[in-house]
């Protein structure tokens, strides 16, 4: 038994109601459970109860045992005295409030049904990673429909206050932020840490002062990457060096480098070598200045897929790594690279500059950019796929990857609507 279960019971009101008495005897009616409190204080608030001859409004607190009551000390805090009914599914001790006074209980353990017992229990205990996976196909289209948006905007929402901390950070600096997200996203999982770290050790400003010299772009980026350490004849390698050590002076830069042994390789496609990745994104501060205003300004797809499609320079093209040149061309940044990167850096940083201008416009593009990209493709996504719920859009993939990531496994089945569903009573 948990509480999130006696929670669920409770709000949705699935009991029995005949002869509902408190411990004490007195009849209870309840003419509304109240709603649900996320934060601090009692679980429910606004509960609308008859108990005996009285009518009550206030707060419904729910334990697995009444002596839950005494053991997080609710006896003594004042905060609960505006409680109208203790939930417990066994009464194990009598309790009362802060002045004194007894505490109306309510008891569950011979109120719920069998047969919702054995269905909750069944999707709790089931030890797939996605626990209603085997029954998909019997819950109705509205139900999975209605949980992909809610889930899709949960994800919105986390990624865009991830957005305005970083915002508070710079000073409420929407470029130095814009950049700051790009530029970890360029890490692909794997090397993102290193890359936020790099972010935070450069400023976006001192990049676009050297904006037009491509070298000192790259040189500033490369250095304090920490790759440009090495003693080496390539005069590439020499002139970057040397370039550095005058910008590195001139903006005070010593001591903030990240270190060279934090950059993963081992395992990655040469596509994906870190060396290469900071290369493309010199590209775009040599070619496509001023981040946030231009991802503004672009009211496409097209528009924003464009924009991050950039070359790497000579070197580049014929290097993943320092030292080794390829014979053939090196590819650029690719199609499916760069729709990672609207995806998980454009579109938060829309959808945060929308709630920070209270703007639902701005939030909006955020998601039709999603309903008009092609889903995303992991591990994730063709589990989902083979259970019959495929995502066409990456607004599916997107809230596809949260339900996974925040409920699934997490196993929050009685918050979703599929599982919710399943547990229902109704249904069974």
């Amino acid at each position: 038994m948990t509480e999130s279960f006696l929670h669920y019971i409770w709000q949705f009101q699935y009991l029995s109601k005949t002869a509902l008495l408190t411990t004490m005897g007195q009849e209870i009616s309840v003419f509304h459970p109240g709603q649900r409190n996320p934060h601090s204080g009692p679980d429910f608030s606004n509960a609308r109860v008859r108990i005996g001859e009285i009518e009550w409004m206030g707060s419904v607190e729910i334990h697995i045992h009444s002596s839950g009551w005494l053991e997080h000390h609710h006896n003594t805090d004042p905060t609960y005295d505006n409680v109208i009914l203790h939930v417990v599914w066994k009464n194990d001790k009598t309790v009362t409030r802060s002045d004194g006074s007894d505490m109306p209980t309510l008891e569950l353990k011979d109120r719920v049904s069998e047969s919702l017992l054995i269905h909750y229990n069944s999707l709790m205990h089931n030890p797939e990673e996605i626990p209603c996976g085997s029954r998909l196909d019997g819950i109705n289209t509205i139900s999975k429909l209605s949980m992909l948006d809610k889930v899709l905007t949960e994800r919105l929402e986390s990624k865009a206050q991830l957005v305005l901390k970083v915002l508070q950070r710079n000073n409420n600096d929407w470029e130095e932020t814009a950049y700051q997200m790009i530029l970890k996203n360029f890490g692909f999982k794997v090397n993102t840490e290193p890359f936020q770290q790099l972010a935070q050790s450069v400023s976006y400003k001192f990049l676009l002062r050297h904006a037009d010299q491509w070298l000192q772009v790259e040189a500033l980026l490369f250095g304090q990457a920490g790759f440009l350490e090495e003693n080496s004849a390539d005069q590439y390698y020499r002139a970057l060096q040397r370039e550095y050590k005058l910008l590195s002076q001139k903006y005070q830069l010593t001591g903030k480098k990240v270190s060279k042994t934090q950059w993963r390789f081992l395992r990655l496609r040469p596509a994906n070598f870190p060396t290469l990745r900071i290369a493309q994104f010199a590209s775009l501060i040599h070619h496509r200045k001023n981040f946030f205003s231009s991802i503004l300004s672009e009211s496409t797809n097209k528009g924003l897929r464009t924009f991050f499609s950039v070359q790497q320079s000579a070197y580049w093209m014929r290097h993943y790594s320092f030292f080794r040149e390829q014979p053939e061309d090196v590819t650029i940044l690719g199609e499916l690279s760069i729709d990672n990167i609207i995806i998980n850096s454009v579109v938060p940083v829309l959808a945060a500059y929308g709630k920070s201008r209270d703007d639902d416009m701005y939030v909006d593009r955020a998601v039709r950019i999603l309903q008009q990209m092609h889903p995303e493709s992991n591990m994730i996504i063709r589990h989902w796929n083979s259970l019959g719920l495929s995502a066409r859009t990456a607004f599916d993939s997107q809230g596809l990857l949260h339900l996974y990531n925040n409920y699934c496994l997490k196993r929050r089945c009685l918050d979703c609507n599929i599982g919710a569903s399943l547990i229902n009573p109704r249904n069974t």
